[in-house]
């Protein structure tokens, strides 16, 4: 049980340094490596497609939180939230070429 209350409390603390630049930088370290490095990494996009001789390869990460509001029953609310991040990556000659993403979620803690 402490390990696991350890593992979420470090978890929350690299969350509390998450930020757009880091993100930016996660990703901007796949540019100019082989195709193959980016999906041994990231895993299979959800969707691929060609156009000449580039390749566009789409990842995204979704997920949607509630939290209760003040009072009980009909007096309290909920509030949710819909998180996204949609990345695509521009694949040249098989070497990630570029990437640009969208959405609130696009972050990350900055690579060491």
């Amino acid at each position: 049980m402490t390990a696991l209350v350890a593992a979420l409390g470090g978890t929350l603390l690299l969350q509390g340094c998450a930020t757009r630049q880091g993100f930016e930088a996660r990703m901007g370290q796949y540019v100019g490596k082989p195709e193959a490095d980016l999906v041994a990494a990231l895993g299979v996009p959800v969707r691929s497609f060609n156009v000449g001789n580039r390749s566009f390869l789409q990842y995204e990460r979704r997920f949607v939180t509630a939290d209760a509001g003040p009072g009980w029953g009909w007096a309290g609310g909920v509030s949710v939230q819909t998180w996204d991040c949609d990345t695509t990556f521009e694949v040249v000659g098989g070497r990630v070429a570029s990437f640009t993403s969208r959405g609130n979620d696009c972050i990350a803690s900055a690579p060491r």
